[in-house]
């Protein structure tokens, strides 16, 4: 028997259980569903299969069923080419079967997308012209007032220090904005060129734009600290005594650090030189020498660290201690020094010489290993102070009456003599580590830095700079091993210490630290090798400790 044809679809969809014969129409699915549709509609028919009829028999034909398959494929095919709008028309007159519920759904979602996105696109070009319109506007009325040259007193504290004459008691604010300009250039060397309004940048043709931009593109610590020392203030804090496990009453004549280890010597007229740990905290003793009857006036270790020298302000007797072996050697005579009383010294850097300040002008040179007289050497006036340079080559005198030399210590001839400048009475002279700087104290608390070649070629060198922050007279003066600090101090009145910056030639603003009296007569500074640590010893038998931040070693 036929099947019954009244439950089969019309147009061949397939066999429905229900008896109800599945109709699909033509809905508009909206713009902008293209060409997906047309593919979700090829997948769609690819996978149709006939269903079988409910009674179990075969389904309608099956060569018509491929017939019109295939004519629905080529159609779809000839159609691709056309536009949107004619297709989306053509699917509302005839309708389309192929499409069910799950395309139409798939079709809305696709159009809803695409409906975002004009509008997004809408939305850029809304911005772009938005970004046309101009942002300035001209003002609404202008204040004749404003344009009224108003004049600034210039007699005020903060701006008093910018006059130039007696007649610039006010000025215009354009001439005080081009003397601010004028101050900034002159302070920083000249116009910094992240100052410079019409700076261009000037690319080589190798240069890309991601190299331009390279900062913006990594991340990282880009601050970090500077490896020369900024001037103005100088990071430091104040630790425990040095000598605080073994407290004095008695002047400290002579602090140093020692040249290899973490110790530092104390030295001072309790006869006693005295050797600590130094670590900032608690500063352990390691050992003490008692001199008998000996109030020590000097005391140095010798360049290798082994030895240690003192010397007695009423003795011609100098003491050597063997750090090593534990012995105390007293050297009663040298043979050809013809001095009452041995006082101030010197050692050379390289561990070589060793050089006395006699009386009557006189330097001696003796053999640091033997301790005999090599030669002396001869000055006008009283010797005041004297200094190796820091190859041990050249010996720098001071005298009282403001004249120094520079002798050879290998011919022992006068190389250079000059005065210093402006000095009525020399008491002290350094001589930096790198070769670069002579720094001349006198009475009057004046201290002149000049530059050592200049010193070595004319006879009348100008100094590079006079630091005047003493007002008695400089008696101790060190630089510290990387020149970039000048100690200077005076045992003539409480708080006489200044730490001076170098190139600046500046003082530091934070020393001394307190304003209560801590340091009161300086006798005696010195740096640790690093420039970790500064001591200062006192009247008051103190050896003040401090630690410079700047420096991560001892």
């Amino acid at each position: 028997m036929p099947p019954d044809r009244s439950v089969v679809s019309k147009r061949g969809q397939g066999w429905n259980r229900g008896g109800s014969v599945r109709r699909g129409r033509g809905r508009g699915l909206g713009r902008g569903r293209g060409r997906n549709r047309e593919v979700a509609k090829t997948a769609r028919l690819g996978r149709k299969k006939m269903s079988p009829r409910p009674d179990g028999g075969p389904g309608p034909s099956s060569s018509a069923d491929e017939q019109r398959r295939l004519q629905y494929l080529h159609q779809l095919a000839l159609g691709t080419d056309k536009p949107a709008v004619e297709r989306c028309l053509e699917e509302l007159v005839f309708g389309d079967d192929a499409v069910d519920e799950e395309d139409l759904l798939l079709g809305r979602l696709r159009s809803l997308g695409d409906d975002i996105h004009e509008d997004s696109s809408d939305s850029e070009v809304e911005s772009e012209a938005r970004s046309n319109i101009p942002s300035k506007k001209k003002p609404a009325w202008v204040d004749t007032e404003d344009e009224d040259e108003e004049e600034i007193d210039m007699t005020h504290r903060f701006r008093k220090n910018m006059i130039k004459n007696a007649g610039e008691k006010k000025l215009s604010k354009d001439k005080l904005q081009r003397r601010l300009k004028e101050e900034f250039q002159h302070a920083m060397g000249g116009t910094p060129a992240w100052a410079e309004i019409n700076r261009k940048k000037i690319h080589s043709e190798d240069e890309s734009d991601e190299d331009e931009d390279d900062l913006l593109k990594r991340t990282g610590n880009f601050i970090t600290s500077s490896a020369s020392l900024p001037r103005g203030i100088l990071q430091m804090k104040s630790c425990l005594n040095a000598n605080a496990e073994r407290p004095s009453s008695a002047k400290i004549s002579s602090v140093q650090f020692h040249p290899c280890a973490q110790v530092i010597m104390v030295a001072g007229l309790d006869n006693a030189v005295s050797l600590f740990q130094v670590d900032g905290e608690t500063n352990p003793k390691i050992q003490s020498i008692y001199l008998e009857q000996f109030p020590v006036y000097r005391a140095r270790f010798s360049a290798n660290g082994e030895e240690v020298l003192a010397t007695s302000n009423l003795s011609k007797i100098l003491y050597v201690y063997d750090m090593m072996g534990g012995n105390i050697i007293p050297v009663h005579q040298v043979r050809g020094l013809k001095e009452k009383f041995v006082r101030n010294f010197e050692v050379s850097p390289n561990g070589s010489f060793l050089l006395l300040n006699g009386s009557s002008g006189y330097f001696h040179l003796l053999s640091m290993k033997t301790k005999e007289l090599i030669g002396s050497m001869k000055i006008n006036g009283k010797a005041a102070a004297s200094t190796f340079s820091s190859d041990s080559t050249k010996i720098y005198a001071s005298s009282v009456d403001g004249e120094v030399y520079i002798w050879d210590v290998n011919s022992r001839k006068c190389l250079n003599k000059f005065t210093d400048e402006g000095c009525l009475r020399g008491l002290s002279i350094a001589v930096s580590r790198n070769g670069q700087y002579v720094a001349c104290g006198s009475s009057s608390g004046v201290v002149n830095i000049y530059n050592q070649d200049t010193c070595l070629r004319e006879s009348n060198p100008k100094p590079i700079k006079a630091i005047m922050n003493l007002v008695t007279g400089a008696t101790s003066m060190a630089f510290n091993p990387t020149t970039e600090i000048l100690a200077i101090a005076s045992n003539e009145a409480n708080e006489a210490a200044r730490l001076v910056h170098l190139p600046s030639c500046t003082v530091f603003l934070n020393f001394p630290m307190n304003r209560i009296k801590q340091i009161f007569l300086a006798q005696t500074l010195d740096f640790s090798p690093r420039s970790g640590y500064f001591a200062l010893g006192n009247n008051k038998g103190k050896a003040l400790l401090y630690r410079l931040h700047h420096y991560s070693d001892f």
